[in-house]
């Protein structure tokens, strides 16, 4: 019956809005109005980050300028994300040597990591333990912006660190987001001396709205950042600060390991989708792997007769969406440490194995679905930047501590958020994560490994130039958030407000339920419900911070609502950081 009601959905199509604007120009349809800019355009999560960046290039910094200034200004106003504590993945394209790359600053496993050591004595994870200094990785934060500016950079890097030295400094006003968000964590962020005594002024007393957030700890760190790069970071006082912190709680970061933190320099991976170049993460990402699996998959697929957001589209993608995951599970990880099977697991034939199977199984229990099996060889709370400058460089930059606040240890006198990286390993095989991810033998802990992630940074291409950039927080449901803008770009035309305004829903094969935004069309949950999923409306998390750029030389830049606080600021005029 399931078999043919998808069918049928298929053939009938269920449609939804039915046109969309291909430029929120004038004469657009959109509702959903974008920041427009001529000659740069930063949007982040947090609308004072996103100004500073505008402002560094406004004052003749590019694109990494840019980036950096943002990524620094982001450790002070978002500190359940923005970080120095933590790490990422860039993808940078130079405009001038049209070449893109792909920037892993992503944690690592400290050297006396072990697989085991999150298991207690009968061989169960001790979930407590990824709330500890324990799960702290070696961060990257530091090294890899450093790294970008000093190879890519205009201005100097005392001048990108100086507006968010100020900010720490002179402190900024707290907003209702962010006070909502220290007092609902405060159970997280209540547990630690550096904590209470940043949060909560040493005692119970959590920053309210309107009041004034001043970080001198925190400011003291990022001045020994700028004077002295990356070693005022992983040697001297900072490093041994950190250092004393873990010795505080079983953490095993040593001044070996932060003296020994690399950024990797990879190759992105790339294929090409209703003629578009997607550029995206290698591993140890996942997500941009994933993403272009799934598009291969949906290439099969006639989504503009089903229509955007309709039962039929939804489905397609979501079944998409198990294949995908349940690949993830087994055959990604560290490439320093696993041969990760990339060109298969991207290949159009691959895809069209799968397409096939949806198009004859139609809506499958996750327990009828497997990883695939590789053929015999031929003889991831994260937040997120994209910036465009004038000369035609764009940047789409994801990084992170995981949790929302990381493991809630703020470094006793350096004043920033310890990540807790150590549960994007796979502890157990078969053990799910805190976002329900499981992982094998791939992800599995060992020293100096890095753990995989769902950190997508994307850019898309037509005619040889980006025309979309996309990235965004969520955990596990960051692939899943970054395909869907991309899909509505590239498949059904939106403008870059609608791209990311749409609906969403999330499928990661373990658990089986398909999540669903809150607003989502009735008649089209009611179809889905009969095809057999089971729906779970799921709260807002993620929030796709993306960049459209248009032939006539516009960039528009749009902050998912889904967040508050986020913005995106753009330049009319070469030296004024202020929308058309």
């Amino acid at each position: 019956m399931k078999r043919i009601l998808i069918t049928f959905f298929v053939l009938i199509g269920f449609f939804g809005n039915s046109t969309f604007a291909q430029s929120p120009i004038q004469g657009s349809t959109t509702r959903n109005y974008p920041e427009s800019g001529r000659y740069g355009m930063v949007v982040s999560q947090q609308k004072l980050a996103s100004q500073i960046g505008a402002d560094i290039l406004a004052k003749g910094g590019n694109a990494v300028d840019a980036v950096v200034a943002t990524g620094f200004a982001l450790a002070v106003v978002l500190p359940k994300a923005g970080n120095i504590g933590g790490g990422g993945f860039m993808m940078l394209y130079l405009a001038e040597e049209d070449k893109t790359l792909a920037i892993d600053y992503r944690e690592m496993a400290p050297a006396g990591a072990d697989r085991d050591m999150f298991l207690d004595g009968a061989g169960n994870v001790d979930k407590s333990l990824m709330l500890t200094q324990r799960a702290a990785g070696v961060p990257g934060t530091v090294a890899g912006l450093h790294f970008v500016h000093e190879e890519y950079g205009r201005l100097s890097w005392a001048e990108v660190m100086a507006p968010a030295i100020k900010l720490a400094e002179e402190g900024f006003m707290v907003s209702r987001n962010l006070s909502e968000e220290i007092i609902g964590r405060r159970s997280r962020l209540g547990r630690t001396q550096g904590s209470i005594d940043l949060f909560f002024r040493g005692g119970n007393n959590p920053y309210l709205p309107g009041e004034t957030f001043r970080q001198p700890d925190l400011a003291k760190t990022l001045r020994l950042i700028s004077e002295n790069g990356p070693d005022g970071f992983y040697k001297g006082e900072v490093a041994d600060l950190i250092v004393a912190e873990m010795k505080r709680g079983r953490g095993v970061i040593t001044h070996e390991d932060l003296e020994n933190y690399k950024v990797i320099l990879r190759e992105p991976v790339v294929s090409y989708y209703k003629g578009h170049k997607v550029v995206s993460m290698p591993p140890p990402s996942s997500g941009g792997i994933h993403i272009i699996q799934i598009l291969n998959i949906l290439d099969n697929f006639d989504l503009q007769a089903t229509g955007p957001n309709s039962a039929a589209t939804i489905s397609i993608m979501a079944e998409a969406m198990k294949y995908a995951y349940a690949d993830r599970s087994k055959h990604l990880g560290d490439p320093e440490f696993y041969e990760n099977p990339v060109s298969w697991l991207m290949s159009a034939e691959y895809g069209l194995e799968i397409a096939n199977k949806i198009k004859t199984l139609g809506v499958q229990p996750s327990t009828a679905i497997s990883p695939g099996t590789l053929p015999a060889p031929e003889s991831p709370d994260t937040t997120h930047i994209s910036i465009v400058d004038k000369w035609g460089n764009a940047v789409s930059n994801t990084y992170t501590i995981n949790y929302s606040f990381g493991s809630g240890i703020v470094v006793e006198g350096a004043g920033f958020l310890l990540n807790n990286e150590m549960d994007d390993f796979s502890a157990k095989t078969g053990v799910p994560n805190a976002f329900g991810l499981l992982g094998e033998k791939a992800n599995e802990i060992a020293p100096t490994k890095r753990p995989l992630s769902s950190m997508s940074p994307t850019i898309v291409f037509k005619n040889g130039k980006p025309v979309f950039l996309s990235g965004s927080p969520g955990g596990s449901r960051i692939i899943t958030a970054v395909l869907q803008s991309v899909v509505n770009y590239i498949e059904f035309g939106m403008s870059v407000g609608d791209a990311v305004t749409q609906p969403r829903f999330h499928h990661q094969w373990l658990p089986d339920q398909l999540s669903i935004d809150p607003d989502f069309n009735p008649d089209a949950v009611a179809k889905l419900k009969a095809l057999g999923y089971q729906i779970v409306i799921a709260d807002y998390l993620t929030a796709v911070e993306a960049i459209q750029l248009t032939e006539d030389g516009w960039m528009f830049g749009f902050a998912d609502r889904r967040r508050s606080d986020g913005g995106a600021v753009g330049l009319c005029n070469e030296d004024q950081a202020v929308a058309c």
